[in-house]
């Protein structure tokens, strides 16, 4: 978690009943109200601000900022500094419905990824994260003889495929963080291996909210992927689609782009997610090519 410079001013409304615990000598004023504090940000369904917290709850933002930032430091909540806003951290994830139900998460998505295949007739992934790599649970091939050669099941490195990149950029830092420190795999000579680097393409991806890479993962082949959220807008899981890259023009770029977040927005809705994704920059879609971000299309 990074902390911000200095604790905001502001002195905010009186304690409210929403963060005031019963009259009752047993219990710990302080530990109450951050309680309160921390069922606000996960039943938010979306990131909130420092502001959105201290009135709610009628809590001074001094006293707002010390509660969130304490709970951040224990991974309860996840502090987003280029966005300057806060989520249900790690430690709220931890054993709860294995990551995610991925039954469910089929059922919510295999509309939207039939809808995108008929659409563009290419291949149509959908991933989870399992520690450093992307499983794939579920995929609609196209109908075309060059195509994608993964299958259902198989597991990737994040760092190769965008996919993991999507899944990375969301993360809350103590999240991404081991998994950055350790060896990255390289599947092709293109695939970004130094963390830095990696961080770079993270830091744009989170800003526009998808995902490209070429040739990282598969040799000739470009995929574009976006995140999908669950309620704390914890990311579960990405969509993508595959194609070679002779056949992803920019325009078509630009459309796969809109249709892809149009359809992973609508299964994190249906998975609690209340907030939205960053807006997509048209100067992302642009060539591929070389190395480094370029490489990534960002």
């Amino acid at each position: 978690m990074q902390r911000p410079t200095s604790p905001p001013s502001g002195s905010g409304r009186s304690v409210s009943s929403a963060a005031q615990a019963p009259a009752d000598p047993y219990l710990v004023q302080p530990v109450s109200k951050a309680l309160a504090v921390l069922a606000f940000v996960e039943d938010a369904g979306q990131e909130v601000g420092l502001s959105d917290v201290a009135r709610a709850l009628g809590l001074p933002k001094t006293s707002a900022f010390r509660y969130l930032y304490t709970l951040a430091a224990a991974g309860f909540v996840a502090y987003g500094s280029s966005r300057d806003r806060y989520r249900a951290g790690p430690r709220l994830h931890r054993g709860r419905e294995s990551e995610i139900d991925v039954a469910r998460l089929r059922e919510f998505a295999l509309p939207a990824m039939s809808t995108l295949r008929a659409r563009f007739n290419e291949t149509i992934n959908l991933g989870v994260p399992d520690r450093d790599r992307v499983v794939y649970v579920e995929m609609i091939e196209s109908s075309r003889a060059l195509r994608m050669q993964a299958r259902i099941g198989e597991r990737h490195p994040l760092n190769s495929t965008s996919l993991g990149k999507a899944i990375l950029a969301f993360m809350s830092e103590a999240e991404r963080a081991p998994l950055l420190g350790a060896q990255l795999k390289a599947m092709t000579a293109r695939t970004t291996v130094d963390p830095l680097q990696l961080r770079r393409q993270l830091r744009e991806i989170a800003r526009r909210g998808y995902a490209i890479e070429t040739g990282e993962n598969e040799e000739g082949l470009m995929c574009i992927g976006v995140p999908i959220l669950e309620r704390g807008g914890r990311p579960v899981a990405a969509l993508s689609l595959s194609a070679p890259e002779a056949r992803m023009t920019r325009p078509t770029r630009m459309d796969v782009i809109t249709a892809l977040r149009a359809a992973a927005s609508g299964v994190s809705r249906r998975l609690g997610y209340r907030g939205g994704l960053p807006a997509s920059a048209a100067a992302g879609a642009q060539g591929a090519g070389g190395r480094g971000l370029k490489e990534s299309g960002i």
